[in-house]
């Protein structure tokens, strides 16, 4: 008997093991319930691996049961460049397609001589980086930049 009870022990915890080496993170309640008291969250990033943490953040919350209405990503600099029809990162962002928004600066775009037509579908051009970021604190949101 008490064999199979360790049995069974163990292997709850390597499934454990598994399910955190897998990338998933588990917020504690407290946690969970301070992020709950807003609802919208913007986060600036500039490069691939800021994109990719920010849609990490998203999958988070949603794990999690973090209540929220807005989940934005402002995006500048040389990412803008990859963010184009038939790129790796747009077969990537079909699974948040829909549900976060991704705003693109148009200065970047214009610097990086991107045009609105080469943009896969999804993202949205706003003026600027800055004022985009600066407009979304205005009306209460959190903000991170990566």
């Amino acid at each position: 008997m008490k064999k199979s009870i360790w049995f069974i022990v163990s292997l709850a915890l390597s499934f454990l093991a598994i399910e955190t080496s897998l990338g998933q993170t588990v917020l504690e309640k407290g946690t969970v319930s301070d992020l709950n008291k807003t609802p919208n969250y913007v986060f600036g990033v500039q490069d691939e691996d800021g994109l990719k943490s920010a849609l990490s953040v998203y999958d988070t919350f949603l794990e999690n049961g973090v209540q929220f209405e807005n989940f934005e990503i402002v995006v500048k600099g040389p990412v803008v460049k990859t963010m184009v029809k038939g790129s790796e990162l747009e077969e990537y962002f079909k699974k948040y397609n829909g549900k976060v928004r991704v705003s693109i600066c148009s200065v970047a775009m214009k610097r990086l001589g991107v045009s609105k037509g080469q943009l896969f579908p999804g993202l949205d051009v706003v003026e600027t980086y800055t004022i985009r970021i600066l407009q979304l604190q205005a009306l209460g949101y959190n903000s991170i930049l990566y």
